[in-house]
Order: structure tokens, then sequence, then C-alpha cells
């Protein structure tokens, strides 16, 4: 099962009762704006117990098309990865 955007504002809008269906959608995005925002500019982001997204940079190597067996190089990018907190990964495994 996956969880929306959709399903997130909802369980916003769910849980918070002052807020309308609208607002809850609004803070969702804004929380997810912050967050791209953050990462493009190649910063962490940190939240507390639940994990640290992480940039990093990546050089370029030699790979090879699966298809043609031809090795092409690969150029250098960024990537994001994700290590959860200790907290979420002890509830993850019902801890």
């Amino acid at each position: 099962m996956k969880t929306t955007k959709a399903d997130l504002a909802q369980r916003v809008f769910d849980t918070h009762e002052g807020l309308t269906r609208v607002q809850a959608t609004e803070a969702v995005e804004a929380f997810l704006r912050i967050a791209k925002d953050t990462l493009t500019e190649g910063s962490d982001l940190l939240i507390s117990g639940f994990g640290k997204f992480n940039v990093r940079e990546k050089k370029s190597r030699n790979g090879r098309n699966p298809q043609s067996g031809e090795t092409i190089i690969l150029d250098a990018r960024r990537v994001v990865t994700f290590k959860p907190s200790g907290i979420l990964k002890n509830k993850i495994n019902g801890f």
C-alpha cells in the first residue's frame, strides 16, 4: 500500500480539528515545497524522530548498456539518500 500526497492532506485534516481541508492541503504542500527547496540547495534535511535526507555527489563512472553490452560513461550527478532515525527503525520493527 502506498500513501499519496492527498492521503497525507486527509490525515492532517482528520487529526487537526481547527483546520479546513484546504488548509490541511496547503500545510502538506508547504512542507513538501520547503523540503524540496532545502534538498535542491544541497542542504541536508533532518526531521527528529523520523530521519535524515542527505544530498550526495556521485562522480561520473563507467557503465554498460544492458541491451547492447556497449560501455558508456554515466555523468556525475547528485542523489538524495535517506537514513531513518533509531525511533523510526524501532517502530517499523515493532519494538
